[in-house]
Order: C-alpha cells, then structure tokens, then sequence
C-alpha cells in the first residue's frame, strides 16, 4: 500500500508542479530506516516554463548566514549563490543577511529585519538556526521558511511541539556520500586511513559509519585485509593545536589519509597533512578549492557532500509554484533520487582524484547500484564504529578532547 501512495504521490507532482523558471528535481522524502532507494519515488517534476507573473512578482528571497560569511566556501556559500542565482533567473528580489554574532538572538534579529523589509522566504543553512526557527517561524505563518541541514531532532529540541506549515527542512542521508567517499579511497588505493569528526551529533557519526562500509566494500572487492581506520571525534567543530599534535602523531604513524568531517576541524588535519605529504578527504561541500588554497594543490582527494544548491532552487520553485503547502511542516530527508550521480542530493565532486583504479565511469556504476538497493548503507548509530566494517580494522579512539 505504501509503495502504491508513494507512486501516486510522485506521479501528482510531476502533472501538477510548475516552475518559476527552468523546473529542478523535487526532493524524494527518504525513509530514515531504509536506504533502498524506492523506484516509485523517484519520478521527477515534468519541465514547466509558463510563469505566473502574479506569485512570482510577490516571492522576495532573503537567506540568513549562520555565523560565517558568503565567502566560506561551504555552508553559507553555496546556499547564497544558489539562492541568488535562482533570483537573477527568474526575476526575483533577493538579499542576503549576516548576523553580528554567532547567537540565536543575532540569528532571530535577521530573520525579523529581512520580514520588515519584505521578504517573504528565508532560507537558513544549518542546524544552528533551529532556536530561531522556532522563535520566528510560528509568530510570522505568512512567511515561508526553508531550512538546510536542521533536522526534526534540532527543532524539537529547541522548543518547537509540532513543525508550523511555514516551515520546510532539508536533511541528508549522510551516510550514503560518506559511503561514496570511503569507497573511492581504498579503490584509490589508500589503505591507512584516519576518520576525525567533529562533535559526535547524529549527521556527524552518519558520515563516519558510511565512510568505514565504503572503505570496507572496496578492501573487501579487493581482497584487502590490511586496511585500517583511526576513527575519532574532536569534541568540537574547529580546529586546534591539540587536534593538530592528534593529527600530526596519525600521519607520523602511517596514516595516508584523513575524512575531516565537521566544521573547521578540517584545519587540523589540513594542518598536519601539509607536512608530510599526507592528504585530506572534504566534507558537506566540495572543500578542494579552500582546503588545497591553504595547505596545497591536490591534498584534497574527494569531498562527500550534500545537495545544498539542488534543495534550495527545487524548494524556490515549489514555493513560486504555490505549491509549498504539500511540502510545509515536513523534514525531507534526502538521498539518491537517480542513478546519474550528478542529480542525487548526496555524491562526490568531479574534482575527485579519479585514476585508472577508480574512473568517473566506476563512480557512475556505484551510484547505479546504490540507487538501484543493490548495495545499501547502514544508517544505524546505535552500532559502533567497529561494528561497521568486516574485513577493514577500526581503530576507535574515541573524543581526542
């Protein structure tokens, strides 16, 4: 029955969703407990490009920075630029906003400014907005808010019972790009790998146990027994000289490679890498063009990341479409809507180190089979590092602070 509703679901939207502009793939809801991608979920919105000059002449587009800036090259980067993108093309008015402090009263200050002004969308990256989420979207119902990377978990925690009708929020399946990313070490031939996260938060543990099951898919397709895993978390999300000296005494030891996985932690290990060579893995975005600006050109191998800029211009047209409301008071939790891996919400970047041992063309058939359940990836947290792998060796060390 479920996979009846969910076929008639799909093929709705693709009859009744209408762009503002050139029409974007709508994002597939996920089960969380079970990464076999369903085939009748996957049906995308049919291309429309008659604009209703009526809804699209009142949508004015403001997005909130966290506490960063539009220059991060990551998180509050590519949500501005696909947001302000998405406004050029299609004639909306768009503005950013950056808060003076990392606060949620600087947070919630934003939001309400870009309200006075006008603004009647606010797209918010990050699971740091949830407290002004809930301060702001129930008191503005008018207002339509789209949220990245917060999950249902961070909303209630910060005080919201039910989820307001105003309110969408994207989430992703960590574990599947995480799964990308591990795989493609190991088929690249690294076999002493290092996995540091930042705080132990369920996105972050996500990436990690994905990561272990792709470098253990690939050891194993390979016949490998001598691959192992540092598997660590900072306690926090940014660098520091104790992480550094952690760093520096895994790549000392053998450690060829290191998943920097939260926030600016990735500074450690970039840190650490630059004096021996070693090399980095990026996380959430493709981080090859800061992490290499700052301690190398070709230290970063791949990055595993999530579909900011699809989600942001895909919810843009939901709502320029007055079709918001299927959507409102959800938390999509997003994956694999498709085996070509450049229209899937979780992938790797084209920028990664592709070799003869592991092609674009390999990279393609993997997604393929992972879109098609031919290999699914755990999502399960209750599990340990170690329980994670079968032929690869975890070495769990636990918070380094």
């Amino acid at each position: 029955m479920k996979k009846i509703l969910a076929l008639i679901l799909a093929l709705c939207m693709v009859f009744a969703l209408a762009a503002c502009g050139q029409a974007a793939e709508k994002p597939a809801e996920q089960p969380a407990e079970n990464n076999e991608q369903p085939a009748e979920n996957n049906e995308q919105p049919a291309e429309n490009n008659e604009q209703p000059a009526e809804q699209v002449a009142e949508v004015k587009v403001a997005m909130i920075t966290d506490y960063g800036d539009i220059t991060d090259q990551s998180f509050n980067q590519t949500t501005y630029e696909a947001c302000k993108e998405y406004a050029e093309a299609n004639g909306l008015e768009f503005k950013y906003y950056k808060p003076g402090s990392d606060s949620d009263d600087d947070r919630v200050t934003m939001i309400e400014n870009a309200i006075e002004e006008g603004y009647n969308v606010i797209v918010m990256p990050g699971y740091a907005f949830a407290p002004a989420i809930a301060a702001t979207a129930p008191e503005y119902p008018e207002v339509t808010f789209i949220a990245l990377d917060v999950s249902e978990y961070d909303l209630t925690s910060a005080g919201l019972e039910t989820l307001p009708a105003n309110l969408y929020s994207a989430v992703y399946q960590e574990e599947l790009c995480g799964y990308m990313a591990g795989y493609a070490a190991v088929k690249l031939g690294y076999k002493s790998l290092g996995f540091l996260g930042g705080m132990a938060v369920p996105a972050v543990i996500r990436y990690g146990y994905g990561f272990v099951q792709g470098a253990d898919a690939a050891a194993a397709e390979l016949g490998l027994t001598d691959v192992t895993i540092n598997y660590a978390y900072g306690n926090q999300f940014y660098g520091d000289a104790d992480i550094t000296a952690a760093m520096d005494t895994w790549y000392a030891n053998g450690t060829e490679i290191v998943f920097a996985c939260g926030g600016g932690i990735f500074t450690s290990a970039g840190e650490a890498a630059a004096k021996v060579g070693g090399k980095v893995i990026g996380v959430d975005t493709d981080q090859a063009p800061v992490i290499d600006g700052l301690y190398g050109e070709g230290m970063t191998v791949t990055s595993a990341m999530k579909g900011l800029a699809p989600t942001v211009k895909t919810m843009l047209d939901v709502v320029c479409s007055g079709k918001f409301a299927d959507f409102g008071g959800t938390v999509g939790n997003l994956g694999l809507v498709s085996a070509n891996p450049e229209e899937n919400y979780v992938q790797i970047p084209a920028s990664t180190q592709f070799d003869d041992n592991f092609t674009a063309e390999d990279y393609a058939a993997l997604v393929a089979s992972m879109f098609a359940g031919e290999i699914t990836v755990s999502n399960d947290i209750t599990k340990t590092a170690a329980e994670m792998a079968t032929v690869v060796t975890v070495n769990d060390l636990g918070n380094l602070k």
